[in-house]
């Protein structure tokens, strides 16, 4: 039987963009959630959206990755909310 030989391939770091500098961004998204359907909630939850896709968008060291907004009604089901993703 022949010997395996290993290469090691090395991992490339990535490294962050600072406000002036030609590096990668930072990726951040926003996780947005409500507990129960009242008419209050479903406010809260929209207002959590905008709020935080607006910060993520006006910062110029992140890159916006997008929204995953759950309105989990108690957590008592594993299905997604239809549009989660933004």
């Amino acid at each position: 039987m022949s010997e395996r030989t290993i290469h090691e391939i090395p991992a490339v770091p990535v490294p962050h963009q600072k406000s002036n500098s030609n590096e990668y961004p930072i990726r951040v998204a926003a996780y947005c959630r409500v507990s129960t359907g009242s008419e209050e909630q479903l406010s809260s939850y929209k207002s959590q959206i905008e709020y935080y896709k607006a910060t993520i968008m006006e910062n110029p060291d992140w890159q916006f990755a997008g929204v995953f907004a759950d309105e989990g009604l108690a957590g008592t089901s594993k299905k997604i909310a239809k549009n989660s993703i933004k």
